[in-house]
């Protein structure tokens, strides 16, 4: 008797991936809908491919990071627009004001630290090796804390699905 588990002809792993996205965008749709208000202490930390398709970051920022950059939303950010499959938000990064425009493909990692919830996603670009994401760039004020690592082990409630794709 063979012990090892068949191909699955569905892609569950492409479609828990593609509900737990829709977790990010109808969180980001609700703040949108407050008028850009994070209520009480949340505020998030977005991991995103800065390489993908659909992601439009100003050129400066694409230089800078070669893999993924991390974006801080908490006190200063505006302009936030939640479409179906994207979003945009202008921040500043060294007192320069940026819009971002960054599709739910694209995001690895969506953390809340203030309520220790955390979701990570498989990066959607087949052969490349994870690295971890360089620390968020954008202004953050200066009473604010360490960032908490998307990944980390810190008993927080970070999701994180994985499949495991045969080969």
């Amino acid at each position: 008797m063979d012990e090892t588990t068949p191909d699955s002809l569905i892609p569950y792993d492409e479609i828990v991936q593609e509900a737990l996205r829709a977790v990010v965008g109808r969180v980001l749709g609700e703040v949108q809908a407050a008028g850009g208000d994070l209520p009480g202490n949340h505020h998030f930390y977005i991991t995103f491919k800065a390489h993908a398709a659909g992601v439009d970051i100003p050129s400066h920022l694409r230089e800078r990071f070669a893999d993924e950059m991390t974006i801080v939303l908490q006190n200063k950010f505006s302009d936030l627009k939640v479409g179906d499959d994207q979003f945009s938000v202008r921040l500043s990064f060294n007192q320069i004001p940026a819009t971002l425009t960054i599709p739910f493909s694209a995001i690895t990692a969506f953390v809340d630290p203030a309520v220790d919830f955390g979701l990570q996603f498989q990066a959607t670009d087949e052969g490349e090796g994870h690295e971890p994401p360089e620390g968020a760039e954008n202004d953050r004020p200066e009473t604010e804390g360490v960032p908490v690592a998307p990944g980390s082990d810190d008993g927080s409630n970070v999701v994180t699905v994985d499949f495991g794709k045969k080969k």
